[in-house]
């Protein structure tokens, strides 16, 4: 195209706008390919020609402003924001659920401690029972049977039996001030019999038995007591005849204490629930029953008096 050498005064107002959209075009398309050049904007197609009507120039500049601000600001991409509602939604539960479990060991915990407030302002409260018997203690072959009198290891269940055998022998302490020495029952005897520690078969041939752990004379716990009916001295033989409110005394190397009579029952000899401490001062008789047939136990329970 020959290049027009005319002034601006000479030119019409069509030409001159013709000329200043062509500049214009002419601008924007090197400043696009400036961006091609740093890697702001991707390479577009051939623009089509420019017409000479101001019309044509106007439509071309129009079409390269649109196709720049498209590749200046891209659209955002569906699946990304799909994705950032999805953590967003995943985060809130995950808050809610630390919530809920926070709220949970709180109320736990203060559940725990109301049972335990409860527990210690309870002015009855039981001490708990410790019981290390699967059988009650003084059990034997009765002297008639065939073999003679000899301990009786068919009254522990079949399926506590290895349990049973497999217990370390029970230690016996050695006897303290403390520990009741003599029992008298002014009903049944005219002299006092010894008291031992340990209510095994070698311990019963001594005297009556004080089962190890079990309470001492006047404190607190159930001191439990046995002795055979048949053999050894048959020191138990009639415990049947004692009666509510008979007395049975307990001494120790210091004094001695009146217990008194509270009940007789006979139980199966598995009825270990007998030996239970308790929290007042009592005391626990127990012997095999009846005399020389020896498959039950009698019980005779007593409570420390407070008129002594």
């Amino acid at each position: 195209m020959a290049r027009d050498h005319r002034s601006a005064e000479e030119l019409s107002i069509e030409e001159l706008e013709a000329l200043l959209a062509r500049r214009k075009l002419a601008a924007r398309e090197a400043r696009l390919r400036r961006f091609q050049r740093s890697g702001r904007a991707l390479p577009l197609a051939a623009a089509p020609a420019t017409s000479a009507q101001t019309g044509g120039a106007t439509a071309e500049s129009d079409a390269a402003d649109e196709a720049t601000g498209a590749l200046r600001r891209p659209e955002p991409k569906q699946g990304r924001t799909f994705l950032n509602r999805l953590l967003l939604v995943v985060e809130v539960g995950a808050v809610v659920g630390l919530v809920a479990v926070f709220l949970s060991g709180f109320s736990v915990l203060q559940h725990l401690n109301e049972e335990v407030t409860q527990s210690l302002a309870s002015a009855t409260a039981q001490p708990t029972p410790l019981i290390t018997a699967v059988v009650l203690p003084s059990g034997h072959k009765p002297p008639t049977s065939p073999g003679g009198a000899r301990p009786n290891d068919d009254e522990i269940p079949p399926n506590l039996r290895p349990l049973v055998q497999s217990l370390p022998i029970p230690e016996i302490p050695t006897p303290g001030p403390e520990h009741a020495r003599t029992i008298f029952i002014p009903d049944l005897w005219s002299t006092p019999a010894p008291v031992v520690l340990g209510d095994g078969w070698e311990q019963l041939k001594k005297g009556v038995g004080q089962h190890v752990g079990t309470g001492n004379p006047g404190e607190p716990g159930n001191m439990v007591l046995s002795a055979h009916n048949d053999i050894f001295g048959e020191l138990f033989r009639y415990l049947d005849r004692l009666e509510p409110g008979d007395e049975i005394i307990i001494s120790t190397s210091s004094r001695e204490y009146v217990y008194r009579v509270t009940g007789v029952r006979i139980v199966e000899p598995t009825e270990v629930s007998v030996m239970a401490s308790t929290a007042r001062s009592t005391v626990t008789l127990i012997s095999c029953y009846p005399y020389l047939v020896d498959n039950q136990r009698i019980i005779v329970s007593g409570e420390l008096s407070t008129n002594e």
